[in-house]
């Protein structure tokens, strides 16, 4: 349910969330619903316009670039009286349906209202939310009433951290929000090809499968880290991206191995290895379909894998994205919001320019989506070298152009001189 709403599918289905995010092909074309003026991306929001919203704020935030009022008053009007918010409310002048409330969608929401700035009553009523529809295992569904995911969990507890609240004290019969996250994570009894994966929900037998998307969004809670994912502080963001070195494009980075009761560590590994088997990206397989590579997936496993120290991985899938994600961010031609948002946190969170994301400007793409921005920053050093290169080569090609003009010009001259002086010499009489 979560993966298929969140690349923008017209159904949800239990085989799209096991399978993880959809391939390009299955990304949204233009939308026949509506698409509200102050909403990014041009797509049928109703599985996922909150979702979306909440990441292009966050991301074009990162960025310097102040969004327009519209954007910001148009999600914090999509949430509900009792704090939370729906995938999409396209009349928020009605009142949500309590069932319909999407946990993954509030989490966006939150995550990105901490980074504005200046919306904490609407962060504190989506923390009690959060504690109101927490179920009894610590974790948390989808939509309230229904069993926990790790995906859903996963992306409450990042959210709880964004909000300062510590996800061990928000607790439902005895069990924290961190025994509930911890509760989809195979462990040290697990085969140890799968140890520190986390599961989407237990099959019908109870038993824990690996999931490769769960563990991506849970492993970033695991880490106990939000959005945005931090910078590396001996990065510099104008950097673009690189290809990896031949090692670690083949196999997993050298950091040691982790302990598999080492939540955070464990997770990271299990995706590290993942990402390796997959020559840089996640790979998922819909019922029915053959395997493709999971974009959304491998996205969020670059930002878990940034967050929890494990740099080197997750440039490998930040520049697997770099060389094949121009797909899915033009969705069947149509630029799809929540891709390239993740694309610029991932470049952020191991210090790559989004402005120049191989020939790509992902915020000016992302910009493109929604209403113009009520200010952007001054072009940063990168973008103005690049812009002086331009125009010193500009120049340079106009100098040439000159030169050979003064060139052609002197030796017309010349030529002029030499007829004008060899007819003078023919006429001149004879001595």
């Amino acid at each position: 349910m979560f993966t298929a709403a969140r690349l923008g599918a017209v159904a949800l289905t239990a085989a799209a969330v096991l399978a993880g995010s959809a391939a390009p092909a299955l990304a949204a074309t233009a939308s026949p619903v509506p698409v509200p003026a102050g909403l990014y991306g041009k797509s049928d929001p109703t599985y996922d316009g909150v979702w979306r919203q909440g990441l292009s704020l966050l991301a074009l935030h990162t960025q310097g670039v102040t969004p327009a009022d519209s954007a910001i008053s148009w999600l914090t009007g999509q949430q509900c009286a009792d704090g939370g918010w729906p995938s999409y409310n396209a009349d928020p002048t009605k009142a949500c349906t309590a069932t319909t409330e999407d946990s993954n969608a509030t989490s966006s929401a939150v995550q990105a209202l901490v980074a504005l700035g200046g919306h904490d009553d609407a962060v504190t009523k989506a923390v009690a939310w959060f504690r109101t529809v927490q179920n009894k295992d610590g974790g948390w569904s989808y939509n309230p009433g229904t069993p926990s995911d790790g995906n859903s969990t996963g992306l409450v507890v990042s959210a709880l951290y964004a909000a300062k609240t510590d996800p061990a004290t928000v607790t439902k019969d005895g069990k924290s929000a961190l025994d509930g996250l911890h509760g989809f994570q195979l462990g040290c009894t697990a085969a140890t090809a799968v140890q520190g994966a986390f599961a989407y929900q237990p099959d019908k037998a109870g038993k824990l499968v690996a999931n490769d998307f769960a563990s991506a969004q849970a492993a970033l809670a695991a880490g106990s880290g939000s959005l945005p994912v931090a910078a590396p502080a001996s990065s510099s963001a104008s950097s673009s991206a690189s290809a990896p070195s031949s090692a670690s494009s083949s196999a997993p980075s050298s950091a040691p191995a982790a302990n598999c009761s080492d939540s955070k560590g464990a997770a990271s590994q299990y995706l590290a290895r993942q990402l390796s088997s997959g020559s840089g990206h996640l790979t998922t397989q819909l019922a029915g379909a053959k395997p493709a590579p999971d974009y959304a997936g491998t996205a969020w496993a670059a930002l878990a894998l940034a967050n929890n120290g494990r740099s080197d991985d997750a440039k490998q899938a930040v520049e697997w994205l770099r060389q094949n994600g121009a797909s899915w961010a033009q969705g069947n031609g149509t630029p799809q919001a929540t891709a390239l948002a993740l694309m610029i946190l991932d470049a952020r969170a191991t210090g790559i320019d989004p402005q120049r994301f191989g020939t790509a400007d992902l915020v000016a793409q992302l910009e493109a989506t929604g209403p113009a921005p009520a200010a952007t920053p001054a072009p940063s050093s990168s973008a103005s070298a690049s812009a002086s290169e331009k125009s010193d080569k500009s120049s340079n090609a106009s100098f040439s152009a000159w030169w050979l003009i003064l060139v052609g010009l002197a030796a017309g001259a010349g030529i002029g001189i030499y007829i004008s002086y060899s007819r003078k010499t023919r006429t001149r009489p004879r001595p």
